[in-house]
């Protein structure tokens, strides 16, 4: 029997350059500054704040099976964890874990690589770890729930992808609790080596903001790799007031014709936004938290698809990856994350290079995420 009940975000929990705690994340983004540095040759890298790379540690050193993992999976399980903070996990309860990468386990799998052409015996563990549902079940273990339990990739959007699935597993019935997100550890010297072989890596030199995603006017791609991680529990049984309600998803692909799989006008991104909309049954959003990488064909098809699906009165617009880096499969749970603080805190997020009007009041967000492959799909939000 389909279970068409409103599904609420209940609790989130999340590791980035922003840290892990609620305050410290919303200190970060009121701060009108970057949170990129510079590493290696001195290219630009979104590495996880102290605090957060702590609590990673923290989880590694409490026991010997965590010592093993990939950061990617040690990630998803910390998040899990905060997520799940305070919750019953209950074994009668029906549960379902979805958990997105684009990338998985690359710091496993490139050293292990690394290992074996350099004639060197690789670990046994390799094979498993760094299989893409070694990061699910994991998260399921960790967490001691016998759950339905899933990863994928599907690029840059993964994440939000993996919030439709944990949306139509509740609306079957079969799941009365799901946890939801995505994890990504892309700092790594071949993932880092294939983003710049593209052409669309942030160049070397000193600059107070080295991504300038959404920045319309730049002469030059900025993307920037991050890492970073972010789970939520849905349920369409919230016995409280959720953090937001789920209103309306949208998806749609678009036919391939480059590597990135943009279109000028955006037309998958339209797409998706104008599905989200009929299934919220609204006609306008008051923000939106876009995906806009910091490249200057990603960005403006995004920008073009946002004047067309709102011709009338244009959205405020933001995004966290100017301060933050491209998080790649986990970087529409960071998104995610943003949106539900801004309407938890009434308070609009704005960029350093985009002059627009600030909404009074918000009650509604989407959330945009495209990926590579020609997928995009869309999140809308709400207070109610």
């Amino acid at each position: 029997m389909m279970n068409k009940h409103r599904i609420g975000i209940v609790q989130m929990g999340s590791l980035s350059p922003l840290g892990h705690q609620s305050d410290e994340i919303w200190k970060n983004y009121k701060e009108d500054r970057t949170l990129l540095s510079r590493g290696e040759a001195g290219k630009w890298r979104g590495h996880l704040a102290q605090s957060a790379s702590e609590k990673v540690m923290g989880l590694r050193a409490a026991g010997k099976p965590y010592l093993k993992l990939d950061a990617s999976t040690i990630m998803a399980i910390d998040t899990a964890l905060q997520a799940t903070e305070g919750m019953q996990l209950d074994s009668m309860q029906n549960w379902g874990v979805n958990i997105g990468s684009s990338r998985g386990a690359t710091q496993i799998l490139e050293n292990a690589h690394l290992h074996h052409i350099q004639g060197l015996d690789i670990s046994p563990n390799t094979s498993p770890l760094t299989t893409l549902g070694n990061v699910s079940s994991w998260v399921a273990q960790r967490l001691g729930v016998e759950a339905l339990s899933i990863s994928h990739s599907v690029t840059c959007g993964s994440a939000l992808q993996s919030i439709v699935n944990g949306i139509s597993w509740l609306e079957s019935g079969r799941c009365d609790y799901f946890l939801a997100g995505g994890t990504e550890a892309p700092l790594t010297p071949f993932t880092m080596a294939q983003m710049e072989a593209l052409r669309i890596y942030a160049a070397p030199e000193e600059t107070s903001y080295p991504c300038r995603a959404l920045d319309l006017k730049k002469e030059k791609n900025s993307m920037v790799l991050g890492e970073a991680a972010a789970s939520f529990v849905l349920t369409n049984q919230p016995a409280q007031s959720p953090l937001a309600w789920i209103k309306g998803i949208g998806y749609a692909m678009e036919p391939l014709s480059s590597p990135t799989s943009i279109s000028e006008s955006g037309i998958a991104l339209q797409k998706a936004m104008q599905m989200a909309l009929r299934e919220a049954k609204i006609e306008q959003v008051d923000a939106i938290v876009s995906h806009t990488p910091g490249t200057i064909r990603g960005d403006r098809a995004e920008y073009h698809a946002i004047q067309q699906v709102f011709p009338t009165k244009l959205p405020a617009i933001t995004n966290n990856k100017w301060k933050i880096g491209h998080t790649l499969g986990a970087s529409g749970a960071l998104s995610l994350e943003l949106a539900i603080m801004m309407l938890q805190q009434q308070t609009f997020i704005s960029l350093p290079f985009l002059q627009q009007a600030e909404p009074d009041r918000l009650e509604t967000v989407m959330v945009n995420a495209t990926g590579f492959g020609g997928n995009a799909i869309s999140l809308i939000i709400g207070l109610s």
